[in-house]
């Protein structure tokens, strides 16, 4: 049977609503792939940031904490430069409590609740501390004669001491979680060790006997 020519312009037209209908699944395709390519770098440089933040505030939190374990083993355990040192680490522990949604920019669940058991831990060690240091400053002030007065004193030097302890156990934590935190940030932490090992050594030299 012989063709006509509306059949040829049928043919012709087809055709081209063929390459109209791919071009638009393949531009749709396109658009959906550089848009699940971009979701992807943004939430890896979401991770990254994360990664830095948390990463660089539990090194500073680790050198405060190695100097006031320092300070606390010179002169007047929990005078006056040892309790400004804790309260620079409860400082930077804020910084965290106002930051703390961003742990949800870490893809890996275990390293969350690690960073999280890290620095509740610390929180609950240091309001330990300056809790047993605000009552004894407390009893002190009243003079209080008497066995129990004595008792109790003794006892809240004790704890006072296990938070102190507490704290420095919770430290030794920090290594792990920065080895963690250096392939996603693509950062090491080390320079902060450095900072740390050369602020114990001035502090060694300012506090050396004449």
């Amino acid at each position: 049977m012989a063709m006509k020519p509306d059949d040829l312009d049928f043919i012709a037209n087809f055709s081209t609503l063929w390459q109209v209908v791919l071009g638009a699944v393949l531009a749709t395709l396109g658009g959906f792939a550089a848009t699940q390519a971009e979701r992807v770098v943004l939430r890896r440089e979401r991770e990254r940031n994360a990664a830095l933040l948390f990463g660089e505030l539990i090194a500073t939190i680790a050198i405060i904490v190695d100097l006031a374990r320092d300070a606390r083993a010179r002169g007047e355990p929990y005078g006056m430069v040892t309790m400004r040192l804790l309260r620079s680490a409860r400082r930077e522990l804020d910084i965290y409590e106002r930051n703390r949604e961003r742990l949800a920019d870490l893809e890996q669940s275990v390293l969350r609740a690690r960073v999280h058991h890290f620095m509740v831990g610390l929180s609950i060690a240091l309001e330990g501390v300056f809790d047993t240091t605000r009552e004894l400053g407390d009893l002190r002030l009243k003079a209080a004669a008497g066995e129990a007065h004595a008792d109790r004193e003794a006892q809240l030097a004790d704890l006072r001491d296990q938070g102190f302890e507490f704290m420095l156990e919770t430290a030794r934590l920090v290594p792990d979680l920065l080895k963690s935190f250096e392939p996603i940030a693509r950062h090491s932490f080390g320079e902060l060790g450095k900072v740390a090992g050369m602020a114990n050594r001035a502090q060694a030299e300012n506090t050396r006997p004449a």
